[in-house]
């Protein structure tokens, strides 16, 4: 018998069956600047930059890391596609930068159009979330290289901001920080959440996630779909000053507010300020995990935060409210030393 590509593990039909899938979900997507169908060599976009002064673009890239093996293990793939969109388009607004398209890549072991079809589907509602559009993408099989049922996501978005109005900018002792909840991991510190819960705790996705009747379970818990921010704080920079915004990943609140504060200024994170949700303290519980670990590792239930001068903290707490986020107060800004400090 000759052999052929799909005897070597790749099915083309199946690629092609999970592009027809995916068309109403992708172009559900489309701004009036994309421009041609998907299927092409490259996502059209035709950027008008008579609309700006000054325009720059901004890009950002990342991945769902290691919570893909829950969705895996669980066989829901629906959500995590939402999870990818947010940690590049939220990273985006960071800079000022409202989020203009994206393009995704999946690579699996087999291809399974229906597998495909819902993960794709999640990327959608994300950028709808979002405002930008799906432009394109790239399914690639590895028979050998990852096993039947494997897959991995990762993304690309790109936006634009005004070269004036980029962040952060003219951050000052006495600004005030403002947090926005994240009922959840996001998409960060999975490693040593699936080790604390299957490993250490031995639970399974069906088990409850803590010891309460009313808990969800810890496939609801670890694949709860991350928050979009970007509408919100877009909107907040465009009518309020806003001196800075720190989206919360990997390195959690030390790690990423750092990264907004001039070198002359500390972050004083008020702890009496908020109490993180019962995921994270049931991690903590579980594993004995310190608390500087837990706060390096997890969001601790913080996603975002914007930095604003104190007298248009309570004018930058409206806004963010009205957009369906329960924001408040986290801290302010300190005179120090490039450090973010907490009040325990």
């Amino acid at each position: 018998m000759a052999e052929t590509y799909e005897s070597a593990g790749v099915s083309i039909d199946a690629g092609e069956e999970a592009v027809e899938r995916i068309k109403a979900d992708v172009r559900s997507t489309f701004r009036p600047e994309v421009i041609g169908e998907i299927g092409g060599f490259g996502g059209l976009f035709q950027f008008d930059p008579t609309g700006y002064r000054e325009p720059v673009l901004v890009s950002a890239t990342d991945g769902v890391g290691t919570k893909a093996m829950v969705a895996r293990a669980a066989g829901s793939f629906s959500t995590i596609g939402q999870d990818l969109v947010a940690m590049c388009v939220d990273d985006l607004v960071c800079q000022g930068a409202e989020p203009l398209f994206f393009l995704d890549y999946i690579a699996v072991g087999t291809l399974v159009p229906e597998q495909v079809e819902q993960l794709v589907a999640g990327v959608a509602e994300g950028c709808r979330q979002a405002g930008c559009a799906l432009v394109g993408g790239e399914m690639a099989e590895h028979p050998g290289a990852m096993e039947p049922g494997e897959f991995d996501l990762v993304g690309f978005a790109v936006g634009v901001v005004e070269r004036d109005a980029m962040m952060p900018n003219s951050v000052a002792s006495g600004d005030v920080l403002i947090a926005l909840p994240s009922p959840g991991l996001r998409s960060n510190g999975y490693s040593l959440a699936r080790r604390l819960m299957f490993d250490v705790a031995e639970r399974s996705l069906s088990d409850k996630a803590w010891d309460d009747s009313h808990a969800p379970s810890v496939q609801e818990e670890l694949l709860r779909p991350s928050v979009i921010y970007a509408p919100a704080i877009r909107d907040l920079t465009a009518t309020i000053e806003t001196h800075a915004v720190a989206h919360i990943t990997g390195g959690g609140l030390p790690g990423n507010l750092k990264r907004v504060l001039p070198a002359n200024l500390d972050a004083l994170v008020d702890t009496d300020s908020w109490e993180s949700p019962r995921i994270f303290r049931e991690l903590q519980r579980i594993g004995g995990v310190e608390t500087a670990e837990m706060r390096k590792v997890f969001n601790q239930g913080v996603g975002m935060v914007a930095v604003v001068p104190s007298e248009v903290a309570m004018k930058a707490l409206d806004s963010l409210r009205t957009q369906g986020h329960r924001a408040w107060v986290l801290g302010e800004v300190v005179e120090g030393s490039g450090d973010v400090k907490f009040s325990d």
